[in-house]
């Protein structure tokens, strides 16, 4: 017998999803920083045993839509709740509760298994613990409400056997060997935009996006090209910095996570533009895979 299916994360920003996500599959898929909306696509993580396939996809926080970026970060969150065959909803001690009530009513309103995570409990009691157990009892009436600790891997192992045990029967979908969906460019733009998260203040970091322009592999050396894109000309300036050296950083941060995830030698060029708007840019939103033709 043979179980094989889609486990799908979804939860507010800044809950933990995506920690969650790396230490289900074991491999830094998802990128992590305190600020939201790190995460804008759907990621997919594939774990592969020899009975099993487990699909799991990490998906950006629910938020309110501002702008065209937004919604379709959005729909990637929506698109979680159509093939999941198992649904995690991650919240964390700090959470108040839902940002999108339709998003509740529809989970509340579904037949797939419905496991929901309050992460970081490493950081309070078990009073504390047993009152939002409570509270999210009554939010996710159908939910298994699970503790968990996913920087510190407490109960992740349970979730683990849990997943397994509500798997369906079926074949895999992805080859064996396979561990994601997205192409070797895609993890080296976001690790590049992760070090500017990392880097930079307010809205900076939002009005960034990443676009390897060179890939090239040599015996022992890849050279990668990359261009920073900004909204204004004034970001430019910003993510450059005085002499370059706030770009150098970057680079020089990027390409040490870059090499480790390659297991080579990186030769990186940064370069910023400056695409007015991009953010609202139905044809910009394409060309950087937020909307599908």
């Amino acid at each position: 017998m043979h179980k094989s299916g889609f486990i799908n994360i979804v939860g507010n920003p800044n809950v933990g999803k995506s920690t969650l996500m790396n230490a289900l599959v074991g491999e830094k898929l998802s990128i992590i920083t305190s600020k939201s909306q790190t995460t804008r696509h759907r990621i997919l993580g594939i774990v592969n045993e020899e009975n099993y396939q487990m699909i799991f996809s990490d998906t950006p926080g629910i938020i309110k839509p501002k702008y065209a970026l937004q919604e379709s970060m959005l729909q990637f969150s929506r698109s979680a709740l159509t093939d999941a065959d198992i649904l995690i909803y991650v919240t964390d001690v700090y959470d108040a509760e839902p940002k999108d009530s339709d998003f509740v009513q529809k989970i509340n309103t579904d037949n797939v298994p419905l496991l929901v995570l309050i992460n970081k409990i490493d950081l309070i009691n078990q009073e504390k613990l047993e009152l939002l157990v409570e509270k999210w009892h009554g939010i996710f009436h159908r939910g298994e409400i699970l503790p968990i600790s996913a920087l510190e891997k407490f109960n992740v192992d349970y979730l683990m056997k849990r997943i397994k045990e509500l798997l369906p029967e079926s074949p895999p979908f992805f080859d064996k060997d396979q561990l994601t969906d997205k192409p070797v460019r895609f993890f080296i733009g976001e690790i590049i935009r992760e070090k500017v998260l990392l880097n930079y203040q307010k809205e900076v970091p939002y009005a960034v996006e990443v676009e390897i322009e060179e890939f090239h592999e040599e015996e022992n050396l890849v050279r990668i090209g990359a261009v920073i894109y900004v909204e204004r000309d004034s970001q430019k300036g910003i993510i450059i910095g005085k002499g370059g050296k706030s770009l150098k950083k970057v680079g020089v941060e990027a390409r040490k996570d870059i090499e480790e995830f390659l297991g080579k030698k990186v030769f990186l060029s940064l370069y910023v533009k400056v695409e007015k708007d991009w953010r609202n840019k139905e044809k910009k939103l394409k060309d950087f895979g937020y909307l599908q033709d």
